[in-house]
């Protein structure tokens, strides 16, 4: 248990940010998810709608800090390459 008061202040920090993050990780996996099935359904027009929903999603959890870049890049890069195939 922490027993500086700067100590128990990081705590708290850490704890509201942790259910923010929590929050923007779940709302990505929620868009993603509807890409994924919009692709699974095969219908082209619905999934390159879902990703045009999806991608600024992603990009501004970049901006966030709540996943990396790269992580970003690579799944939007494979999704749109899914897309592309239907």
């Amino acid at each position: 248990m922490a027993h500086h008061k700067s100590a128990k202040k990081r705590i708290r920090r850490n704890d509201r940010r942790q259910d923010i993050n929590r929050a923007r990780t779940s709302r990505l996996r929620t868009f993603v998810r509807k890409t994924e099935a919009a692709i699974a359904s095969g219908d082209k027009s619905a999934a390159q709608a879902a990703y045009r929903e999806m991608e600024p999603e992603l990009h501004s959890a970049v901006t966030k800090g709540v996943i990396h870049r790269n992580t970003v890049a690579r799944s939007l890069s494979r999704l749109s390459a899914r897309i592309k195939s239907l």
